[in-house]
């Protein structure tokens, strides 16, 4: 290899300002997403607002009905990534090393760690969108298809997936949601105070 191939150097050994550009936006759109992931809401809201954009554009174009489907696939497939356990206790059953779920009231609790998080989830979602809104401008990509089919088949292939999923929660008995830290119940204060 010559120099400079593999680390985006230039002959005199100075990155070229190609690499310096791409690694400076690199690290601008990284410093976005770090800011942005407090707001959970708002992220989600955006998101929301761009599929709806795409919906509307595909709605008005009247094609590209390939692409939607393949979004839905994929936002399904994530989705259901976002419902597993990072472990997947199935797995567990045979063998006793590392953790598993609790299954009776006197086993030790184990938060639920999913296998996609949130942000990685709202990540790869709103990527699919924009890809897929992408997609939109190309003729290439309206490939000419009988749309009714097409919800058809992802319906039913929703209610399957959603189907052994909720299964699946059922019978390893864990809750991919939660709302908080549980509060508990002390004593109440009488408003006492202690005269020294």
């Amino acid at each position: 290899m010559s120099e400079g191939d593999s680390s985006g150097e230039s002959i005199h050994g100075k990155p070229s300002v190609i690499y310096r550009f791409f690694t400076r936006l690199g690290q601008i759109y990284q410093s976005w997403l770090d800011k942005s992931t407090p707001y959970t809401a708002v992220r989600w809201v955006v998101t929301l607002g761009l599929s709806f954009i795409y919906m509307i554009r595909v709605y008005l174009l009247q094609g590209w009905y390939i692409v939607t489907y393949a979004l839905g696939i994929y936002h399904l497939n994530l989705f259901i990534a976002f419902l597993s356990p990072k472990v997947d206790p199935s797995l567990m059953e045979d063998s006793d090393d590392g953790p598993s779920l609790p299954t009776k009231q006197n086993e030790e609790f184990r938060p639920f760690i999913r296998r996609l998080p949130e942000f990685k989830f709202w990540h790869s979602a709103t990527k699919g969108i924009l890809v897929a809104m992408t997609c939109t401008f190309f003729e290439a990509f309206n490939v000419p298809v009988f749309w009714p089919i097409l919800v058809m088949y992802f319906i039913m292939l929703f209610c399957i997936t959603m189907k052994r999923q909720i299964k699946h929660m059922v019978k390893y008995r864990y809750i991919p949601f939660t709302h908080g830290k549980r509060k508990y119940k002390g004593k109440e204060d009488m408003g006492k105070t202690f005269a020294s």
